[in-house]
Order: structure tokens, then sequence, then C-alpha cells
């Protein structure tokens, strides 16, 4: 009877932290809301920023680090379609370069816009949007691209540590009949 009861005891046990381990913690974001206010805030700015072309205040935007990353559109077939660039004067000079090339339009999906805290000091966003460019060999009509961007606190402001720029592939040619 008592080995009945010990192995009981064990089944017993092992269910509940089972079904302990398998329920799913309550997420609780690092960020509180006036943070991610501020954060969206920083965005919009850079948006803003970005459709004037002033590249000085974009300089301000970006950490001050040679950790700092842009990826984007790269002009140098022999080097990738896209690329990274690493740096704050690789940085300014890709934004130099996509300024210098005609309009640029951003056209951020604000409704589509997501904010999360990684840390305390870190955060992530990201928004579908249109860009319209004209840079190496784009024709300067609005196509889709993914903007992601990881922002880290510098001091007491949020900078923009990487901004990943990615297109949307077209969907695929649905076959006939289908």
């Amino acid at each position: 009877m008592q080995k009945m009861f010990v192995a009981a005891t064990l089944v017993s046990a092992a269910l509940t932290a089972g079904s302990a381990a398998a329920a799913p913690a309550a997420y609780k974001d690092p960020l509180d809301a006036r943070t991610l206010s501020t954060i969206r805030s920083r965005f919009s700015k850079l948006m803003e920023l970005a459709n004037r072309h002033d590249l000085k205040a974009l300089h301000g935007m970006f950490w001050q680090s040679p950790s700092a990353l842009l990826v984007a559109k790269n002009a140098i077939p022999s080097e990738g379609n896209w690329a990274g660039f690493w740096g704050n004067d690789a940085v300014d000079q890709k934004l130099h370069d996509i300024a210098a090339s005609g309009p640029v339009v951003l056209t951020p999906d604000f409704s589509q816009l997501k904010i999360v805290g990684l840390t305390r000091d870190v955060a992530e966003s990201y928004t579908p949007m249109n860009i319209t460019v004209s840079y190496a060999g784009q024709d300067g009509t609005p196509k889709p691209f993914l903007m992601i961007i990881d922002w880290i606190k510098v001091e007491d402001d949020w900078k923009v540590a990487s901004e990943i720029i990615l297109p949307v592939p077209p969907a695929p040619a649905s076959k006939a009949g289908e």
C-alpha cells in the first residue's frame, strides 16, 4: 500500500510540475507605455527626417558606434543586391547616396507599427511601408518594404542601432485554374 501511495504521489507531482511548466507565463514588456510611446515618436521623427533628406539630423538619430548598421539596396552589383553598412561613416554615406539619387518617400503603415521592448535599454520596431526611390536601378515606383529597427537607449535618448530595410517580394504568379 505504501508503494502505491508513493507511486501515486510521484505521478501527481509529475503531472503538476508538467502542467506548471507547460502553462505560458504572462509576458510583461520590459518597457512601460510611456517609453514605447517615446520610441513611436522617435520612429515618426525618423520618417519625417528621411523624407526631408535631412542627413545631419538623421546622423543624430543613429547610435554613434562602429556597430551601427543600415541594411539597404547596394549600388555595386558585384557586392550583392542588398548589403549591410556598418559604422556611422558608412551609414552616413549610404543615406547621402540614396538622398542624392532623387526623390525618396517613405510611407509607413503606422497602423501596423509594432514596438516591443527586448530589455530596458533595447527595443525593436517593425512596420510595413511603401518606399519610392530611384536609387541603384530602382524605377521610382512605390514598392512594399519591411522596416525593422533595433533601438538602443543612450543616456536619456533612444537611438537607431540597426535599421534593416527589406523588400517584399511580389506574390508568386498563380497558375491557371487555381
